[in-house]
């Protein structure tokens, strides 16, 4: 049997593939953000990256899921062996654009990202032994494809999910909030408000009541907990006692057991409001839910250590700060995960605007995304090397979801 290399050795070479990609990984880049495509819309970015994939030697498989935009290249043994499976690495990319907005959370970087450090890596991979899957996950914004990728299987027996995200903070873990968006619909009798005022039932009249309602509740909610909502139907006239009113509401919570609480506190008073009005109610959710993330701080600590080779850092986040959800939570819930943030602007900025959109093509979002390659590429290369790390990082993730952490 040949001896394994040494993880220096390796993560040697893995810098010099990134490095010998890094044009053409950054042409591709400026190409997804030059034509950003949105929520199960990416057909030219998942194909643009499924084709680097199979140029390369991988098995590609596309509309995964049931999802057309959705991707997994595989590589390593295809057939049954004897011995007893090696480990298993995922690596991941986002490619869906904001509406009206472009790439203004850098999921161009994800991509590029995530694809260099499979390629970089699969060159290396016949030495290290274990198999590597290269996951396309469409909708992040809005929809949630990992939701649906989870539920079909594709990170059963992964032995770690690896993603970066760019940002304006350097931070070696992610604090993800688990999120829902619930649709909540009344529905009233119509009635015209001077001929027959008696007969109407005002379902919007009920829907400004659980606004009210809610705002009495938010003042007693946890910390990382919140709820946000809009009226997306309220009648069409005036001279007509509405008889059907909606809203979608965000919720929010620190944790997903946190999260459930709340949308049981927001199906409560949309039900007593029903109740005193003499309407009745339909509480849906629309779409998957996000669960909240949970990070691997073995994982995490070895790309922190990676990335500064590069000359990034990165720290703990800002206590008691949470910066949005994301469906890697329902990942990280499953398998050791990561979602490091890594800054292309500075703290002052944000993201789902037009200065991060234009960040995302710039000369520090180029660096930020080959760092980050080489630093994915060389911490999942460490899992399929040292049998310890990922025992520690089942041990830890077991641990977490015991603690319901």
């Amino acid at each position: 049997m040949s001896r394994s290399p040494e993880p220096q050795q390796v993560h040697t070479r893995i810098a010099r593939q990134v490095a010998g990609r890094a044009e053409r990984l950054w042409d591709l880049s400026l190409a997804l953000h030059g034509e950003p495509e949105t929520a199960y819309e990416e057909h030219r970015a998942a194909e643009r990256l499924t084709g680097e994939l199979e140029r390369e030697g991988f098995r590609v498989e596309r509309g995964v899921a049931g999802l057309p935009t959705a991707f997994v290249g595989r590589a390593g043994p295809e057939t049954p062996s004897p011995e007893p499976p090696g480990r298993h690495v995922a690596l991941l990319m986002e490619y869906d654009a904001l509406p009206l907005l472009g790439h203004a959370c850098g999921h161009n970087l994800i991509a590029t990202a995530g694809l260099g450090a499979a390629l970089a890596l699969h060159s290396v991979l016949g030495e290290v032994g274990g198999s590597l899957t290269a996951v396309g996950t469409p909708a992040e914004e809005r929809g949630g494809g990992k939701v649906t990728l989870v539920e079909a299987g594709v990170f059963d027996g992964v032995d770690a999910a690896l993603m970066f995200h760019p940002g304006v903070h350097d931070w070696a873990w992610a604090p993800l909030t688990a999120s829902a968006q619930i649709r909540v619909g009344f529905h009233g009798r119509a009635a015209h408000p001077t001929g027959n005022p008696t007969e109407g039932i005002d379902a919007l009249g009920a829907l400004v009541q659980l606004f009210n309602a809610l705002g009495v509740l938010s003042r007693r909610l946890p910390q990382g907990s919140h709820v946000q909502g809009i009226v997306s139907e309220g009648g069409r006239a005036t001279n007509i006692v509405p008889a059907y009113a909606e809203s979608l509401f965000g919720l929010r919570g620190a944790t997903t057991a946190a999260l459930e609480d709340l949308v049981d506190e927001l199906g409560s008073c949309a039900r007593g409001v029903a109740l005193a009005t003499r309407t009745t109610v339909e509480v849906t959710d629309v779409g998957g839910r996000y669960e909240h993330f949970r990070d691997s701080e073995v994982l995490s600590g070895l790309f922190t250590g990676h990335l500064a080779r590069t000359g990034i850092r990165l720290s703990e986040p800002a206590p008691g700060v949470y910066v949005g959800s994301s469906d890697i939570g329902n990942v990280s819930t499953r398998v050791p995960a990561i979602h490091p943030f890594v800054a292309i602007l500075d703290a002052e900025a944000t993201t789902h605007t037009p200065q991060f959109a234009e960040a995302s093509a710039g000369p520090r979002a180029r660096q930020v995304m080959l760092a980050a390659a080489e630093a994915l590429a060389c911490t999942a290369a460490d899992v399929l090397l040292r049998q310890e790390v990922a025992e520690i990082a089942w041990a830890g993730l077991r641990k977490k979801a015991a603690a319901g952490l």
